[in-house]
């Protein structure tokens, strides 16, 4: 009997487990279209407030800061965030951040246009520095700044404006009448006294400037009731402390500011270091 057959003879079962097949692509697909989605809903969001008045932003901001008191002590014409039931006043609320965030992208594309226009127009090619658009925290400053002569946009002493003003202002004016912002206009003028009468100061003469440009606007096609405020400086905010008499301090300034909470900014923040500064060029 050979040995072999008197050993156990034993089975090897050899077992293969099935593989799935994993779902086309996985699912990474589902992320970023999950992305485009959440980032489209945002953009018409964004466009959708932007298209409102300040009232109503008020309001929606107003239920997404707190929504418990909202209804409890919000009623129309009221703002809920002046009540000191909500700690919004605490925080900057999302909804506050998008409106930001959309007027400084808007605020930039201004500014941008602007600075081209000027540089490609023949009758102001030569103010280069002269006109700026200032973004400052509390929004867009645009500026016309006098010159050496004195007489690059009013006539000395006077507030009649030049052609070159009329100009200027008449391309500010296309740039803003695409916007809803409000408008706060100033006069400036340097600390040289102003002649010898006394019933007609520097005060007079920055005010009389500063309603000299609301007019050219309006008449240029910016709705009145987008002038919040038409202020005369005097020499009281200088562009150039160091040197009170410079012409550089003789100046009409255009701001708009953001849509930011009364008290949390004054729109007419003085320009500090932090400033951006667009200027147009030659």
């Amino acid at each position: 009997m050979p040995a072999s057959l008197g050993k156990e003879n034993k089975v090897i079962r050899i077992v293969k487990k099935k593989k799935g097949h994993a779902a086309h692509h996985g699912g990474s697909w589902k992320v970023a279209y999950a992305d485009f989605v959440t980032a489209m809903m945002a953009f018409f969001m964004v466009m959708w407030l932007l298209s409102m008045d300040q009232k109503m932003k008020d309001a929606i901001e107003g239920y997404f800061s707190n929504p418990v008191g909202f209804k409890k002590g919000y009623s129309a014409g009221a703002n809920i965030m002046s009540t000191g039931n909500s700690p919004a006043g605490e925080m900057k609320p999302p909804l506050k951040m998008l409106v930001r965030s959309a007027e400084e992208a808007r605020f930039n594309a201004v500014a941008h246009d602007l600075r081209e226009k000027i540089s490609t127009t023949k009758e102001l090619r030569f103010l280069g520095a002269h006109v700026e658009a200032v973004k400052t925290r509390a929004g867009l400053r645009i500026e016309l700044i006098e010159s050496e002569s004195g007489q690059t946009f009013f006539l000395n002493g006077s507030a009649q404006m030049t052609p070159v003003t009329v100009k200027a202002l008449g391309l500010i004016g296309e740039e803003l009448k695409s916007l809803r912002t409000p408008i706060i206009i100033e006069g400036h003028t340097d600390a040289m006294p102003f002649g010898t009468d006394a019933s007609y100061t520097n005060w007079e003469l920055s005010a009389d400037r500063a309603n000299a440009a609301r007019r050219q606007l309006e008449a240029d096609g910016i709705d009145p009731s987008r002038i919040a405020e038409v202020r005369g400086m005097a020499d009281r905010n200088l562009r150039v402390p160091t040197r009170p008499n410079d012409p550089a301090n003789r100046r009409i300034s255009i701001l708009l500011p953001f849509s930011v909470q009364a008290g949390e900014q004054d729109p007419a923040e003085s320009l500090g270091p932090d400033a951006s500064v667009v200027k147009s060029s030659s």
